[in-house]
């Protein structure tokens, strides 16, 4: 019996089919009015497009846009391995983790 692989032990070219295998069901469940069905798929995007990102490259105290969420920043207190543990700026700070696929760096002009 052949196991699923993990996201952490695919390729990029094997990242890239499940995503794509992923919109599919993502795009069929929306149509279907599955609205919770969908919502898994579009968390199932995000950590599968982290693995294809480099965690070195979100540092610890800067702070990102939330793609997705216009207008919401995150701030990250450290990281393992592809979640930013943080809090979110402006609002009751609370301590939550997010794939780094979900973070925007900020131009340098802002903030």
């Amino acid at each position: 019996m052949s196991r699923e692989k993990r996201y952490s032990e695919m390729t990029d070219y094997e990242l890239n089919q499940e995503i794509a295998s992923l919109r599919d069901k993502a795009r069929k469940a929306e149509q279907m009015g599955m609205i919770s069905e969908l919502a898994v798929y579009e968390r199932k995007i995000a950590m599968a497009k982290s693995y294809m990102l480099d965690p070195d490259d979100f540092k610890s105290g800067e702070i990102y846009q939330i793609d997705g969420d216009p207008g919401s920043y995150f701030k990250i207190d450290y990281m393992n391995g592809v979640f930013a543990w943080g809090s979110r700026t402006g609002g009751e700070e609370k301590e939550e983790a997010l794939p780094i696929s979900l973070l925007i760096k900020l131009e340098q002009n802002q903030k």
